[in-house]
């Protein structure tokens, strides 16, 4: 039996993999049998199929989230160079229209099928299950808790000093994770032409790293807003620790219930943004204009992509274990809804190389924490980051998605506001601490 089934894996295969060329990946079998694609130039990694059936289950429907569960389940596993198996993904969306019309590969496929759930499966982190209505307060909160109410100390194995969970900026690109996200933290200050005593909102505040920054360094009067529980208990923290708590604090608050009549000088959203959704978009621009003052600037940074209608969500594997109700929106969308309801575009600067780089960095420190990380988490939670850090960074790479900082002015009755004619000074001088 155990023999057919290695045959049969091996048919499916090489009917399926045979025009993979170049391919940098082979396979193994749970026998300890190999099979190459024809077109194998350098093994960079070896996918392992542990669950016999686990290989037809995906190519009958070869989703991301069918790969990616058989991966974080433990169906396969990844030896060696994981990014050089990412390439799998746009092969198989080709091969499959010739596939789906060969009644030979269904036949191989369907019988492997049905052995798929005899394998013992890892257990752990499962699905995201949120209720409510799309983009509600409270199901927004339970979609942030899903990802971010982790142990803090679970980021920090993988995370810079200053827990930044964004893009970091390499400005020569030798620079280590922390020096280039304090690079960034200066670079969001300077293009905010920050000065002492300014207020500042930051919408989607994380653990608190440019509210640190911000208050430390220029001595700016920052809140920070955040719907997990866990973030802003450990923000409060930090700034205690750090005597900061005259100029920063805290709010357990989402974007929408902020009221300020006085208004803040600049508001800075740094990789939050890819949790308001497209149906959000307009008034989420809309209340960043009622906060802020006249003449003041709002950089907005955030993931950019074409990720197409919602409905077809339910087949990516970052919704449905990692982001869940996140959505990627072209930055031609993005700047044309704040430009309707007011916003003046005065600087777009893409950083997709500079994420591609600090997800490299990420996914090594986690790799090098592995240990640690399974003190804290389970293994299938390990692996849905391992996969998540992994593939974005090859995602980012490759052009399939960018991060864009846009640099938005709200002009007084005048047309003036507080943006400099040109970019000269954003480097001049450039210090970080």
């Amino acid at each position: 039996m155990d023999e057919r089934m290695a045959q049969e894996n091996v048919a499916l295969l090489n009917q399926v993999f045979s025009g993979l060329d170049p391919a940098y990946f082979k396979f193994r079998l749970w026998n300890g049998k190999e099979w190459n694609p024809p077109g194998l130039k350098e093994a960079k990694a070896t996918v392992v199929i542990n669950n016999p059936g686990i290989m037809a289950h995906i190519l009958t429907l070869p989703t991301d989230l069918r790969m990616g569960e058989a991966y974080i389940y433990g169906d396969i596993e990844i030896e060696g160079n994981m990014y050089s198996v990412f390439p799998i993904e746009g092969y198989l969306k080709n091969a499959y229209r010739k596939l789906v019309s060969n009644p030979l590969f269904w036949k191989r496929a369907i019988t492997l099928k049905k052995t798929v759930h005899e394998f013992g499966r890892l257990q752990g982190r499962g699905k995201a299950q949120l209720m409510g209505k799309l983009h509600t307060i409270e199901r927004d909160r339970q979609a942030i808790s899903y990802h971010y109410d982790l142990p803090p100390e679970f980021y920090a194995l993988y995370l810079d000093p200053m827990m930044n969970y964004s893009c970091a900026y390499f400005r020569d690109g030798e620079e280590d994770l922390a020096t280039a996200q304090k690079n960034k933290l200066e670079l969001i200050c300077r293009k905010l032409r920050l000065k002492p005593g300014e207020r500042v909102l930051d919408i989607g505040c994380g653990w608190g790293g440019f509210l640190v920054y911000a208050a430390k360094k220029y001595q700016a009067r920052v809140v920070g807003i955040t719907l997990s529980e866990k973030q802003a208990q450990y923000a409060q923290n930090w700034i205690g620790g750090e005597g900061l708590q005259d100029l920063a604090e805290v709010r357990l608050q989402d974007y929408r219930e902020v009221q300020e009549k006085e208004g803040y000088d600049k508001l800075v959203s740094i990789g939050m943004f890819e949790h308001v959704g497209g149906p959000m978009l307009k008034a989420y621009f809309q209340k960043a204009l009622e906060l802020l003052k006249p003449g003041g600037i709002f950089l907005n940074h955030g993931i950019a992509a074409d990720w197409g209608p919602i409905r077809f969500r339910r087949w990516s594997f970052t919704e449905q274990y990692v982001f869940p109700d996140g959505q990627l929106i072209p930055i031609s969308k993005t700047l044309s809804i704040a430009e309707k309801v007011g916003f003046e575009v005065r600087d777009v600067e893409s950083l997709r190389e500079h994420y591609a780089l600090t997800l490299r960095h990420w996914t090594e420190n986690l790799e090098k924490n592995r240990d640690r990380a399974l003190q804290l988490v389970d293994q299938v939670t390990y692996r849905v980051w391992h996969l998540y850090m992994a593939g974005s960074s090859y995602g980012f790479a490759t052009n399939q998605q960018s991060v864009y900082q846009a640099l938005l002015v709200k002009p007084d009755k005048e047309g003036n506001h507080s943006v400099p004619f040109t970019r000269e000074g954003i480097y001049k001088d450039w210090k970080i601490s």
